[in-house]
């Protein structure tokens, strides 16, 4: 070889390696073995070699980045019942009318403490019946046994108990509801009869502080038909209720007072809640069984003229003002 050609053939070497080097620089080499590794390289060798296409994976889309679930709001606890409270000017709510020759001093009576605490765990309310067939004016489909008066549970003061029952027990009181029919077989018995099922239970249960005997009046006008009793509030009707508190006129009762002061009490609240509510207080010479117990009262849920859905209407302003109650009371 003579010197020209190699010293051409040198510096074609120098020229390759040169360019070489500026193509390894820029980053073609790095590029053209990515491209032999690729799907698109490997599906073809794939199938120059074994007849298999090689389907690319599906691409998956990342998920939307979603807000941390945010931490419920803590509610705070209800506030802890209070006692209510009453003041003297609210003994103007209160009227009574007096059967027996006794004047109650409701201005007193309402500031009386009442000390008790109904929402315990064992029972403290106890609902009874002594004239359970009681019913209403006839709206509803069942059979009567007399007029306004019925067996069926579903339609006589045995479900007006229910309700209030359920009232009292979504407060926090718990309830006995004796479901007992005491004026049957005998109207006359019925006193007797609910007499010993209250001691039955007050010894079983010396919880409880409140039993209240639910009843509907009975009144006729002049032309012998029922007198109904309702009040309204709100676009509401409901039954007109009568609290009625025995007194040791006839029979030995001795706490009658503390009956007489927790009716008062029991009253003004409703009046508070719902005005025109209540009846006058019904203050009488019988007992009523009220000797059993310093908090007992017989309830007059409105009279057979009423309808059945007027007393329970009634029965949940009731239950409201029980409630209120449930703590006692302090001036």
């Amino acid at each position: 070889m003579d010197m020209h050609k190699w010293s051409l053939r040198v510096a074609a070497a120098a020229l390759l390696c040169a360019l070489v080097f500026r193509l390894g620089s820029s980053g073609v080499f790095q590029a053209a073995a990515q491209s032999l590794v690729s799907a698109d390289a490997l599906s073809v060798m794939l199938f120059l070699e074994s007849g298999w296409l090689l389907r690319p994976a599906p691409q998956v889309q990342p998920e939307e980045t979603q807000p941390a679930p945010t931490q419920p709001q803590q509610t705070l606890p209800p506030p802890e019942a209070a006692p209510a409270v009453f003041r003297q000017e609210d003994s103007r709510l209160v009227e009574v009318n007096s059967y027996c020759g006794y004047k109650a001093d409701v201005p007193a009576m309402i500031l009386q403490p009442l000390q008790w605490d109904l929402q315990q765990s064992e029972p403290t309310v106890l609902i009874v019946h002594s004239h359970g067939s009681e019913s209403y004016e006839k709206t509803e489909n069942y059979e009567e046994s007399s007029r306004y008066r019925t067996l069926n549970t579903d339609y006589n003061m045995i479900s007006v108990g229910a309700e209030l029952k359920e009232i009292l027990q979504a407060g926090g009181i718990t309830v006995i509801h004796d479901t007992t029919m005491h004026d049957q077989p005998s109207y006359n018995a019925s006193y007797s009869q609910s007499r010993k099922s209250v001691k039955a239970y007050l010894q079983q249960y010396p919880s409880i502080c409140l039993v209240l005997d639910l009843h509907r009046d009975a009144v006729e006008n002049s032309q012998g038909k029922q007198v109904k009793f309702t009040a309204k509030k709100d676009g509401m009707t409901a039954a007109q209720l009568m609290l009625v508190v025995g007194t040791d006129v006839r029979l030995n009762h001795p706490d009658w007072p503390e009956n007489m002061s927790l009716a008062v009490k029991l009253h003004a609240l409703l009046e508070k809640d719902f005005p025109g509510i209540c009846r006058p207080i019904s203050f009488r010479s019988q007992r009523f069984n009220q000797d059993l117990s310093p908090g007992a009262l017989l309830v007059e849920v409105g009279s057979a003229g009423n309808t059945r859905q007027e007393a329970l209407a009634a029965v949940r302003v009731l239950g409201k003002a029980v409630l209120e109650l449930s703590k006692g009371s302090a001036q």
